[in-house]
């Protein structure tokens, strides 16, 4: 597992803060997924409901709406006929499955497929000062 002191000197300062920010927007990506996740589950619950919907309506003798809504709200997708789930995979297999591929071609490229460069840098020059700084307070 690579440490903090792990990071290749050899980087551009240029090279470094343009993979930060590439390593930043990845993580919005992620998270742009768990509210994507997020979203297929709470329509997951919000469907369910309306079923139960279907039938308290069907109880209370209102048998076209409750038709209504079983033929043709309930069965239809989230978007353009397609439910939730596949829209959910849809962006899994292309989208952030190319852009995650792509982030680890560019650690590749410029640090050996090392990740956090920025951070590891801050571990090292933080523990670095403390070390330094320890010194001088004995």
């Amino acid at each position: 597992m690579p440490h903090a002191g792990d990071i290749d000197e050899d980087i551009s300062e240029a090279e470094r803060q343009a993979l930060h920010e590439f390593q930043v927007g990845i993580e919005y990506v992620y998270r742009g997924y768990g509210a994507l996740l997020d979203f297929h589950h709470h329509l997951g619950h919000a469907m369910d409901r309306m079923a139960d919907a279907e039938q308290q309506l069907r109880a209370a003798g209102h048998e076209e709406l409750a038709d209504e809504l079983r033929d043709r709200h309930l069965p239809s997708g989230a978007l353009d006929d397609r439910w939730s789930y596949e829209i959910v995979g849809d962006f899994r297999r292309s989208f952030l499955q190319e852009i995650t591929d792509y982030e680890a071609t560019v650690r590749d490229e410029l640090v050996d497929g090392l990740d956090h460069v920025t951070e590891r840098r801050q571990q090292t020059e933080w523990r670095e000062r403390a070390e330094s700084d320890a010194w001088k307070s004995e």
